[in-house]
């Protein structure tokens, strides 16, 4: 055990766990079980066997674990009152950081094609609850762009009672994800992949549709976000469609999805980019007849819905 923070401020826990990590690999410390109590704000003092002692909740050991860019291993019990907090730092191993084209980036062979979104929850629940507000049952073709692998269709699969009646069509640059994608869903003859620039996208000559997805793609610096917006909304949504558009404000570190958007020029997490696209989003398509509504906490989710 490296520290004893039985009673320590969570500032001070905070830079002492900063010091010790600017060094070392893992730390360990003893904060009260929180286990032992129920309808318990972070921070009471709350009664153990030997006197005192300040409680906190699994979460703020969760949330600190990684603005110190660490996980939480699993605690341990050392007695009736008190457990055992372990974190270790994650390694610096993010497809954010690489350095390569595109198709590298988030081909079948680089870290993003470890990453699957479906198992987080918070973005399982942001999702799902962006498909059941854009009522998914009624909307018949369905167009992702930046679909890589093919996680958002997985997911439209697996909660539809009628998947086989949808026309999907999902488009991605990078030709060994879509490739990927393709034997993914070789059983599904209702899905068609493209790899192709989604800046060119009225050449494929695909129609209109009733939903749009793009998920954490709009952003890529190859792109102009509000141009393909308008470009997506003029030309190729219905009159009646709906949209669902995903903004990444997490980062994915040695197997964690971190909370907060960063740039490439700050040390720490800063969303003014993301705000920014977020409110064009609303306004713009608020501008064109559509009820919308912002969601999610690691992505955000712009559900928008016609109203015309």
């Amino acid at each position: 055990m490296d520290f004893d923070f039985s009673n320590t401020p969570l500032l001070g826990i905070y830079t002492q766990l900063k010091n010790h990590l600017n060094t070392q690999e893992r730390v360990s410390f003893k904060v009260v079980n929180p286990d032992n109590f129920s309808s318990t704000y972070n921070g009471t003092i709350v009664k153990v066997a030997k006197g005192e002692a300040l409680y906190r909740g699994y979460k703020t050991w969760v949330d600190l674990a990684h603005t110190l860019g660490c996980k939480m291993l699993t605690p341990v019990v050392i007695d009736d009152d008190f457990i055992l907090v372990k974190l270790q730092k994650l390694q610096v191993e993010s497809f954010h950081s690489v350095d390569a084209s595109k198709e590298e980036k988030y081909g079948v062979d680089s870290i993003f094609a470890h990453i699957h979104k479906n198992e987080e929850f918070a973005f399982l629940h942001a999702y799902t609850q962006a498909l059941h507000n854009v009522n998914l049952p009624t909307r018949k073709r369905i167009l992702n762009l930046g679909i890589n692998s093919g996680d958002e269709f997985e997911l439209i699969k697996k909660v539809s009672e009628n998947f086989s009646t949808y026309e999907l069509v999902g488009i991605d640059y990078c030709h060994s994800a879509i490739q990927h994608a393709r034997q993914k869903f070789q059983n599904d003859k209702n899905i068609t992949f493209y790899a192709h620039d989604i800046n060119k996208l009225s050449s494929l000559e695909l129609g209109r549709f009733d939903l749009l997805i793009s998920i954490g793609t709009l952003q890529s610096t190859t792109l102009s976000f509000q141009k393909v917006l308008m470009d997506m909304v003029q030309n190729h949504l219905y009159k009646e469609g709906s949209i669902i558009l995903g903004f990444p404000n997490c980062r994915w570190i040695d197997g964690e999805m971190i909370y907060g958007a960063k740039m490439r020029n700050y040390n720490f997490s800063e969303m003014s980019n993301l705000y920014k696209d977020v409110n064009f989003a609303k306004k713009y398509l608020q501008q064109k007849k559509f009820r919308v509504t912002i969601t999610g906490k690691d992505y955000i989710f712009i559900t928008a819905t016609s109203i015309r």
